[in-house]
C-alpha cells in the first residue's frame, strides 16, 4: 500500500480547495482489502481524515482519497 500526501492548492473557481490537505492511498491488485480497511479506519480515527472518493480499477487496483481540514493558526501578538 502506498500513501501520497498532497495539498489542495490547485486553482479552482471556488477557494474551498485551499482549506484541505489530501492523502491518497493506493492498493495494488494482490494486496489485502482488509489491510486497506484497517489503514483507512486508523487514518480516520487518529488523523481526523475523511474519505472523499474510492475508485476501483479494471485491473483490480484501488485508490482511496482522504482529506482533512487545514487548521491555520494566526499570531495573536
Amino acid at each position: 500500500m502506498r500513501e501520497q500526501f498532497g495539498t489542495g492548492t490547485s486553482q479552482r473557481e471556488r477557494d474551498h480547495a485551499r482549506d484541505y490537505e489530501y492523502l491518497v492511498l493506493t492498493l495494488a491488485k494482490g494486496e489485502s482489502v482488509k489491510e486497506a480497511r484497517r489503514a483507512l479506519a486508523e487514518h480516520a480515527e487518529y488523523g481526523k481524515w475523511d474519505l472523499v472518493r474510492t475508485r476501483l480499477y479494471i485491473g483490480g487496483g484501488r485508490k482511496y482519497w482522504l482529506r482533512r481540514k487545514v487548521l491555520r493558526v494566526e499570531a495573536t501578538v
